[in-house]
């Protein structure tokens, strides 16, 4: 946003506008605590050379994914993307800075945005898609609300094995609102099927499940799905990886109602973390209770192909009390880089990406299993992603181990395991730069 400069002239004719007596009156209400009590430390003022300068200084700071040896993961992962990608969604009948509001605008935009909805549905077996959501969090968030204006039930179970950032961001969606969450406990790495039986009941709007979870250990979707259709009217959420879903069953063949998960490793890099788009699917009798926006195929006047927005329910088309969500952007830029991708890549290409994938991952975790002091913290199948105790604490290892270029993946401290590692391994990892990773744990251990 540009900076719009203003005159002490034009403030005080605002403030008399508004009817307070100076910017002090204006913001009386935040607390003092809050407010700077000394003039913005700015530095002097600075041509457009120099400022452009001091950035590029600054951006070199940084280390791409590209250029490190990155075993990251959690979540967001350096999967390759053919440059055919960024090509073919930088096409003008495609990319756009317009939101499809008005039905009959923007067929190119429309019609990609049903093409993704088709391959979602290809992906997870599920019957209908929306637009896509803010990312993979936030779509998880959505369809325990989703459950819950469906059975008229406020009780939500949540898997404790599921990505604690999607556990906080679903417990600030649900706060205020009268909601009971319940997370149940992991055990050696898995959901605890006992735990989850004795939590869910006749009052259980639905169960939350992420497979793989967030320990890279894949679920038993079947058993845990029969445990959840037990009771009357629980709805079966699943967050699962879309790459995954190329070589594992597809969420629909266990019984989920509903599917989510993040995006990103669809064709999507991963910059700083962001941005990123959640995918939402659902069975096609709960597409009224969809939030976002979903596009449909038809004809127009003259009988030839054409897209429109088939479904608004959010409160810029509807009535706000009868508003399914609040979601107003389908992250479109995102999308069309997954949809460019999806198409490419093609079931074959997904089933490698994924298969290359497991494989790697599994070849590292068998060679540092074998190093002096480290160990898997399981023996359960897993896809691309493991966990791994070590020696000595993880923050040590990733301080030491960054400073040769080589990020060996994220600490599972904030879990309560201070030695534990969580280590990510895509198709683009070469053998050599897992042996450079596996080198530098021993030289770790060693010292």
């Amino acid at each position: 946003m540009p900076f719009i400069s203003n005159t002490d002239k034009e403030r005080r004719e605002m403030l008399e506008s508004i009817g307070v007596s100076s910017f002090d009156e204006l913001i009386a209400n935040i607390p003092e605590k809050l407010r700077l009590d000394r003039p913005l430390q700015l530095d002097d003022p600075l041509s457009e050379l120099e400022v452009t300068r001091r950035l590029n200084r600054l951006a070199g700071a940084n280390t791409a994914a590209c250029c490190a040896n990155s075993f990251l993961g959690g979540g967001v992962y350096d999967h390759f993307i053919p440059a055919a990608v960024n090509h073919i969604a930088s096409r003008p009948e495609f990319l756009t800075a317009y939101t499809p509001y008005q039905a009959e605008v923007s067929q190119g935009t429309l019609q990609f945005i049903y093409e993704y909805q088709t391959m979602i549905c290809e992906l997870t077996g599920m019957e209908v898609a929306n637009a896509g959501m803010y990312d993979g969090a936030s779509a998880a968030a959505e369809a325990v609300l989703m459950a819950c204006r469906k059975t008229r039930l406020t009780k939500a179970v949540l898997a404790g094995t599921v990505n604690p950032a999607y556990l906080r961001v679903i417990e600030a969606y649900t706060e205020g609102i009268g909601m009971e969450l319940v997370t149940v406990p992991g055990k050696d790495g898995r959901l605890d099927l006992d735990a989850l039986r004795a939590a869910v009941d006749d009052k259980t709007a639905c169960v939350l499940l992420q497979t793989p979870n967030y320990l890279g250990i894949i679920e038993d979707g079947f058993a845990i799905g029969e445990i959840v259709h037990s009771a009357k009217k629980a709805l079966f959420i699943v967050a699962a990886d879309p790459i995954s879903l190329a070589v594992l069953n597809a969420p629909s063949e266990y019984g989920a109602d509903i599917v989510v998960g993040e995006g990103q490793t669809l064709g999507n890099k991963t910059n700083y973390g962001g941005p990123l788009f959640g995918f939402f699917a659902a069975r096609k009798d709960l597409a009224r209770q969809l939030p976002g926006r979903i596009v449909g195929g038809t004809v127009d006047v003259d009988g030839k192909r054409a897209y429109t927005l088939t479904l608004q329910a959010r409160e810029q088309h509807i009535r706000r009390e009868k508003a399914t969500s609040n979601i107003c952007s389908n992250e479109s830029a995102c999308t069309l880089a997954a949809s460019v991708y999806m198409c490419l890549m093609g079931p074959s290409g997904l089933r490698e990406v994924a298969e290359q994938s497991a494989a790697k991952a599994h070849w590292l975790a068998t060679e540092i299993d074998k190093l002096d002091g480290f160990c898997l913290v399981s023996d359960l199948p897993f896809f691309k992603e493991f966990a791994i105790a070590m020696p000595v604490p993880a923050a040590e290892v990733i301080e030491r181990l960054s400073e040769q270029g080589i990020y060996p993946g994220i600490s599972l401290a904030p879990l309560g395991f201070e030695n534990g590692l969580l280590v990510a391994v895509t198709e683009k990892k070469t053998k050599q730069q897992m042996q450079e990773l596996l080198t530098a744990l021993q030289e770790v251990a060693r010292d």
